[in-house]
């Protein structure tokens, strides 16, 4: 009636079924007890996984182009709204730097109270910031130098397309 395929003809319940009457009857009287507790681990054991939460891969971002300016800008006006970006990045970073003042003023004022020789502490961060910046322009005019000759490169070399190249 049924035709069984790929897995399932290989396998035959009858066996599993003798199988599982024999245990039944070898458990004795304390069967309804290993059955109940076989029950409730199972149960308990499918509640957890129940309650586990899954998430599927986030779906890729919608890219929203700037809309809060106006769309046939003049170049003035661009030029003009940089300034002022510009002239409050300005200030802000002002405000920072003064704020940052304070706050190492208020670092040498304990440290001074607690014995240490801030002046010493301020030479030594001076001399890491300014070996660090060192480093940092090294590597920037390292970068410079390999994107001039790879763009030499690119310019020495002629275009495909054009008449007379290999």
């Amino acid at each position: 009636m049924f035709k069984r395929s790929g897995y399932w003809k290989d396998v035959n319940p009858t066996g599993m079924i003798a199988d599982f009457r024999e245990v039944w009857k070898q458990a004795g009287g304390n069967r309804w007890r290993i059955a109940a507790v076989s029950a409730a681990c199972s149960f308990g054991l499918f509640c957890v996984m129940a309650s586990q939460g899954g998430e599927a891969p986030h779906l890729p971002p919608k890219v929203t182009y700037i809309s809060v300016l106006p769309e046939h800008r003049t170049d003035a006006e661009i030029m003009a709204s940089n300034i002022e970006n510009q002239r409050v990045k300005e200030a802000w970073a002002r405000e920072r730097a003064r704020r940052d003042k304070e706050v190492r003023e208020i670092y040498k004022t304990v440290g001074r109270w607690s014995g240490m020789d801030v002046e010493k502490i301020a030479r030594d961060a001076d001399a890491e910031d300014a070996a660090a910046a060192k480093a940092e322009q090294a590597a920037f005019e390292k970068r410079q130098a390999e994107r001039s000759a790879q763009l030499a490169k690119a310019k020495a070399a002629p275009e495909p397309d054009a008449p007379g190249a290999p």
